[in-house]
């Protein structure tokens, strides 16, 4: 059972990430709630209104801690500063950068913090979405979009809106992970919004190793991705 407690923080949270959406029905898509529910949850209707399981989806999604701990304060690291200012780069600039680094590092952590606190800034856990259908979905619906249609009209609609939206950026964690298909559809996706839309991929060590085998294999689409690598 989910505390008033906990749903108040989680409203908060909702609150807090709203700046970074367009409308109130991109940001009720990226919860996963109807528009409706979306306007009754931040009008102060708590209960009766999407299950607990909905609720624990939307903390996680916003990392919202449920229980009364001590909350986690963010260390300025120099990896935590040299991913963020890179990061805004990248989106400023609409270019697209590359970090292969050892794990445990705290990269993931460092992304997932510009994201929150950047507006058109999306981020992708590309282990939980390996193929190119559920790569190209889960992007549509982080930025607010349809993502249950038919295919090709989800990604037409997500190039549409990443050429006509101000310094779209998306960072790609545990890129290695990526089948073939879903990276050469990510490199056709690259092509359709350069200058546009700033990228950002990441990963350990394992994706350095990746990309460098593939491109000595002549593999296609490796070599533009591996440039600086």
């Amino acid at each position: 059972m989910i505390t008033k407690d906990a749903k108040q923080r989680i409203v908060e949270a909702i609150g807090q990430r709203r700046v970074n959406y367009g409308s109130d029905l991109k940001m009720s898509v990226f919860l996963g709630i109807n528009n409706a529910q979306y306007s009754r949850i931040m009008r102060g209707e708590l209960d009766n209104v999407v299950s607990d399981a909905k609720w624990i989806t939307i903390a996680r999604k916003l990392e919202v801690q449920l229980n009364d701990n001590a909350q986690w304060i963010t260390a300025r690291t120099p990896m935590y500063n040299y991913v963020y200012s890179h990061m805004g780069h990248c989106q400023q600039w609409s270019v697209s950068g590359m970090l292969c680094d050892i794990p445990d590092i705290g990269k993931t952590y460092a992304a997932k913090c510009f994201v929150k606190e950047n507006k058109n800034a999306v981020y992708i856990d590309c282990s939980q979405v390996k193929s190119r259908q559920r790569l190209i979905r889960q992007l549509a619906k982080e930025f607010g979009l349809g993502y249950t249609g038919r295919y090709m009209d989800v990604y037409e609609d997500l190039v549409f809106y990443l050429r006509s939206t101000p310094n779209p950026f998306v960072v790609l964690d545990e890129a290695g992970d990526l089948d073939y298909s879903a990276f050469l559809e990510l490199k056709a996706l690259w092509n359709a919004t350069e200058k546009v839309c700033g990228w950002y991929m990441m990963g350990a060590d394992g994706l350095k190793a990746k990309i460098e085998a593939n491109i000595g294999r002549k593999k296609i689409g490796y070599a533009e991705i591996g440039i600086g690598v």
